[in-house]
């Protein structure tokens, strides 16, 4: 057994692959809202999340893309914004024991809110 498989023995490999896709999510969500954020930087910013969201167990993948178009919006005279939620567009490639999941991230006008759901499991 390894070492992480004994604190994770009471869930199954499908619930760990959400876990695990989710956790990341949470992350990303926590750790970058409130970066400043550019026209001009807004690639840096995709390619920097996309890369440390990547370390995480289990992760295979995340693509971010962040709404150019409210950047262009938002754009003040210090040539920046702080990124938010709705700005952002994310999807977390999560696998284990061969069991993948993809948890999105993505502005839901109808809520008026980021949401965090899981997009498919297999």
């Amino acid at each position: 057994m390894e070492v992480d498989e004994k604190y994770f023995k009471n869930i199954s490999s499908r619930e760990r692959t959400i876990f695990e896709g989710a956790i990341t999510m949470g992350a990303l969500f926590h750790q970058f809202i409130g970066t400043p954020v550019s026209i001009k930087n807004r690639e840096i910013l995709e390619k920097s999340i996309k890369n440390a969201m990547e370390l995480q167990p289990c992760i295979k993948k995340v693509e971010v893309k962040i709404n150019q178009e409210m950047l262009q919006e938002l754009n003040s005279e210090f040539d920046y914004v702080s990124l938010a939620g709705d700005m952002l567009d994310v999807r977390v490639f999560s696998e284990y024991n061969d069991i993948n999941a993809i948890i999105r991230m993505e502005y839901i006008e109808e809520l008026k809110y980021p949401l965090m759901y899981v997009e498919s499991v297999d």
